[in-house]
Order: structure tokens, then sequence, then C-alpha cells
């Protein structure tokens, strides 16, 4: 569910709110259903916030106050000066809302005071945990280069008030030594991560969902043994790339990652996985849920020998061994559109789950049906071509067969094909290429389309609650989306194995952030897609207000420079109302400038 601003004309006045909203599918194809209207706080609702304090009772609170900016001096009691109106205005405006929520988020983690203990302070300038936050507040609101966070970013932004680190000192060589500084930490921060999220929104880790996926790299990186060419989800074969294998709670909360070689075959990653999980935290009865990838024989023999459970896809090809439970018709109905059913193993060790989909069923005949027209289309071209004399080799008709049948693979089987030198010549042509129908393949096609099959060793024998558990692994393809789309973790820059696990590092740390403000939107009843949230807190800005002055017998006085928040909108604050926040209405009181260097815009402060 996400926001979407609503407007409405009421008489001459025209109002704004917000309407949490869902995706649904319905006949006619995707739509949108409006949840809920949302306006100010009613009388029986609790902030956001104030969910997340209760939890946080008896436990440590982030100090500072969560969203303070540090303290400033405050002017001196009824001090009142004349200003000059005519001159008054406003420079130096800068982002700040966004900054600001992504500074509250790290602190709320508890990760500034966590890297300030694992890093001690040293006679650096710029403290090393400083520095990881500036890295990750980039990448949680604009996630881009290091050189991007030098040259643009940082110095566009209001967080050397919030930190009070100048944007001098916020250099590329800094930067990248903060992403060695902090990968020595990486398990600190995952137990660390893992305690304090679950203190905040009563996690349970007993259904683990692991998914494993890959970015790319700009580059050959060859100082980097790990960048290897391997199966791109990225689209790109022509790349090098490491895999990235994510472990991550039924509500996506992550828990743990580790990155592989980019020719990394899945399966093979699954006892790492599982053993550096256990080692973390213990091994207890946990339930594993995995894609198909990562099936083999010996990785759920590994998993049952340590005591643990499973729910995994398999391959469509052992679909087949069920085929006379498809097309019986005790199904159960779990949703809309969705049916499933218990079928016994072959060895009574486990159960498997069948599992159809109508419009999965649809998907699949709509492919196929194109993908034959396709195939059919082709064979036409290369009969014609056999018919006028072109093609007159049998093997070049081959290779061309196969190529046809690589390309349009999802139909590859629905013709049989024969191509074979004529007896006699017939004009022109010397080949034959006939096709027919395979009609078992079109019978297995119209029994299996929208079918797929699941296997678990537990013992629960509700079909619609071992497929609802399966099916919660869409929050780690949900992770990859937004690390790969929001954070920008893809493409790599970085060629050195540890510069690149750095950079992982910071995007893993962005997304708990992620998640936690999701998490936080979703106790405030703003859904769980931060994205709009994040837009919104980025149009709040902060700016120099200038005042000059003049003395009571009329002579110019001194320039006043008030540093202030903008007041936020009626809908910015309905947002605010209901995450239980409150913008600072100035971020430095007042400073006496000379009147001599007030026109010079330029100054900074």
């Amino acid at each position: 569910m996400y926001l979407r601003r609503m407007m409405r004309r009421v008489g001459r006045k025209r109002r704004t709110y917000w309407a949490l909203v869902e995706s649904v599918r319905t006949e006619r194809g995707p739509r949108q259903r409006v949840v809920a209207h949302l306006g100010e706080l009613k009388a029986h609702e609790e902030s956001g916030w104030a969910h997340l304090a209760r939890r946080l009772d008896r436990r440590e609170r982030p100090q500072p106050s969560l969203f303070d900016p540090p303290a400033c001096p405050v002017p001196e009691e009824g001090r009142y000066v004349w200003v000059k109106v005519k001159g008054v205005r406003l420079e130096r405006l800068r982002d700040f809302g966004d900054v600001w929520l992504a500074l509250g988020l790290w602190r709320l983690l508890g990760l500034d005071d966590l890297l300030s203990r694992l890093m001690p302070a040293g006679r650096e300038d710029v403290p090393w945990p400083v520095v990881a936050a500036i890295l990750a507040i980039a990448r949680f609101c604009e996630p881009s280069s290091e050189l991007h966070i030098e040259d643009t970013w940082y110095r566009r932004t209001a967080l050397d008030d919030l930190l009070g680190i100048a944007p001098e000192q916020v250099h590329t060589d800094r930067l990248y030594g903060g992403l060695d500084q902090l990968l020595p930490h990486k398990e600190e921060i995952e137990r660390h991560l893992k305690g304090r999220l679950g203190d905040l929104f009563d996690l349970e880790y007993d259904l683990l969902l692991y998914d494993i996926t890959s970015t790319y790299f700009e580059g050959q990186c060859l100082a980097n043994p790990m960048a290897k060419r391997g199966y791109s989800r990225d689209s790109r074969p022509d790349c090098v790339q490491v895999c990235i294998g994510l472990v991550v709670t039924t509500d996506g909360i992550p828990l743990g990652y580790e990155v592989f070689d980019g020719n990394t075959n899945d399966s093979t990653t699954v006892e790492e996985i599982v053993e550096a999980m256990e080692a973390k935290y213990g091994r207890a009865s946990r339930v594993w849920v995995m894609d198909r990838g990562m099936v083999s024989e010996a990785n759920l023999a590994y998993i049952r020998g340590r005591g643990g459970s499973y729910i995994v896809g398999t391959p469509k090809a052992m679909l087949r061994q069920f085929e006379k439970y498809l097309v019986e018709k005790d199904w159960h109905e779990v949703q809309a559109g969705v049916e499933v059913k218990l079928v016994p193993g072959p060895d009574g060790q486990e159960t498997f789950i069948l599992a159809r989909s109508r419009d999965r069923r649809e998907k699949e005949r709509a492919m196929h049906e194109r993908f034959q027209g396709r195939m059919e289309d082709g064979l036409r071209k290369l009969a014609a071509s056999a018919a006028s004399g072109r093609l007159k080799d049998a093997g070049e008709a081959h290779q061309r067969l196969g190529r046809l049948r690589e390309r349009y693979w999802r139909a590859g089987g629905a013709l049989e094909v024969a191509i074979a030198p004529l007896e006699k010549p017939e004009g022109k042509a010397r080949l034959s290429v006939l096709w027919k129908r395979n009609g078992r393949w079109c019978e297995w096609a119209a029994v299996s389309e929208g079918c797929y099959l699941l296997r678990t060793n537990l013992a629960e024998t509700d079909p619609a609650v071992l497929w609802k558990r399966y099916i919660q692994l869409t929050e780690a393809e949900w992770a990859f989306r937004i690390t790969k789309d929001e954070l920008a973790i893809r493409p790599v820059w970085h060629h050195g194995a540890d510069r690149v696990k750095g950079h992982i590092l910071v995007c893993f740390l962005a997304y708990a952030m992620w998640k936690t403000l999701a998490q936080w939107m979703r106790g405030a009843g703003l859904g769980d897609a931060p994205r709009t949230v994040l837009e919104e807190f980025a149009r709040v800005k902060s700016g120099d207000v200038l005042l000059p002055t003049r003395d009571p017998d009329g002579r110019p006085g001194r320039t006043l420079r008030v540093r202030c928040v903008t007041a936020p909108d009626e809908s910015q604050r309905v947002l605010l109302s209901r995450l239980g926040l409150a913008l600072p209405e100035r971020l430095r009181w007042q400073e006496d400038i000379p009147t001599a260097d007030y026109p010079r815009a330029d100054r900074q402060m």
C-alpha cells in the first residue's frame, strides 16, 4: 500500500489530503483501490512515534533526542532590534527535510552509538562513525557516487548544521576511507540491527527468507578476483558481476547477507548462508523459504541434518511426476484465483504442495501462443528458403532450426519438425521442411499452465498455510528491487574487492533504514512505501534569513542572520502528525555580521 495525494475543491478553496491506496487485480486488469482517506489524527488514534515509543520503554533510547539538531545558543531575553523590511532577503537555501529524517532513522537504529564504540576517535579530523552516517544517509536520500557527494549533494543539504561537519571536510578520499573503516565491523552491525529492529517491531525469526541476486560492474575490475561473468539478473551478461545472498524476515527486515563470486551457482551458497546465520543467531528450529534455484537434494538433506525445516520451490520438470493429481478436482481456494492441494511425497518424508493460479495460467498460455506463432513464422521462412533453392544443406537447415528453438524456447516442443533431403529435386528445392503440432506437448501444456510445485518437510497439513509461507518469499524479491531501484546498488564503480564489499554494506545499512521507515509508516497508517514520504520531506528546506537593522537614531546597524526551516504545507503537516514528528523552526538562532559585509551575497558561514 502506498500514499497518493488527493485534491478536492470545496467552494472556492482547494483542499489537499492523502489517501492510502492499494493495487488489486481485477478481470479488467490491475486497478487501484482507496483503502482510507487520511487527515489529522483522530482522538482515538496514536501516531507512529507513539507506537515505537511504547516498544522502546525500558530499553535504550537514542540520545541525544532523536531528531533534534545540535544545541544552539539562545539570544538574550528581551533583546529587540529595528529591521529594515526592504532589505530582508533569503539566501543559502538547502535541502533539510529528507536528511533530517534520515539522520533520525540512523539514530533510532542506534548506529551512531554502535559505531562510536566500534570505531573510537583517533587523530582523524572527522570521526569515522560520522563519515559512515554521511555515506548511509546519502545512499538513502539520493544514491550516487562518492564524487557526487563531495561535489554536489553534501553542499546542497543541511547536514553540516546537523552533524557539525563543514563541506570542505567531506571529500572522496575521506569517503573511500569510510568504506574501508566500516567493512571490518559487518558482523557486529548485523547482530546489532537484528536486536534493535526486533525491539522496535517485535520481529519473529522462525521463518527466514533467502534469495540471491547479482550486481554488475562498469569496467574490467581486474583487481577484484570476485568479479566474474555469470548468470546476470540485470540482463547485463556482457559485464562482470558479484552475487549477493540476502536473508530477510517475513516482513522484509534484513538479517544478514553474503557476497559471492559472480559465477557462483545459487545452490552452492545455501550451506554457507545457513552456517553464517546459525553462527550469528544460534542453531534453532528455523524454517527456510527458498526459490527453486537453491534446491538440490544435497542442500535439503543438509538442512534436515541440522534439525531445520524448509519450504522450497521445485524445477518445472518435477511437476510431471504429479500429473495425475493435476486433473483431480480436490483443490482448496486460498485466495481469489489461487488453488492449492497437498500430495504425498514418494518417500513419505516430505509433503508436496500443488498450486495453480488463474492469472498465471492466462499469462503462460498467452506466452505459449505467442512463441508458437513466432516459431511457425520462422519455419515458414525456413521452408521458403528451401523451396527457392537458397537453402540446400541439411546441416545448415538444422542449425537454423536450433536457433529458432533457442529463441522461442517456451514453445520449442510444441511442433514436431522434419527436415530431410528430397529424393528427387522439385524445381530448385533440394530439402523438405515439414512440421505438425505435438499433441502430447499441447495436452501437457493445457494441464500444467499456471501450476507450480512446492515441497516441505514441515508437519503442517493445511496447504493454505504452507502456500502463504512460501509466497512471503516475495519480500526478499522486493528487498532486491528496493536496493537496485531505490538505493541504486548497481552498477558498481569500485574495483577493489574490499571497497566493493564496503559499498554493499552501506547499501545494506540504507536498506535497513528504508525498512525502518516502512514499518514506522505502517504503524502510523501510512502504508509501507516510503518513497512518497521521502519526496515530501525533501521539499522542506532550510535557509538563512538576512535582516538588516538600524539603530534607534536611524543609522544603519548590523545585519542579523537567522537560519530557519521552511514551514510545512497542509499535506506535509498531515504526514508529520501521523508520524508523530515536529520540525524545528530554527537551526541557528541569530548571528551578527558586519554591515559592510551585507552586500556580499556569496558570503558563506
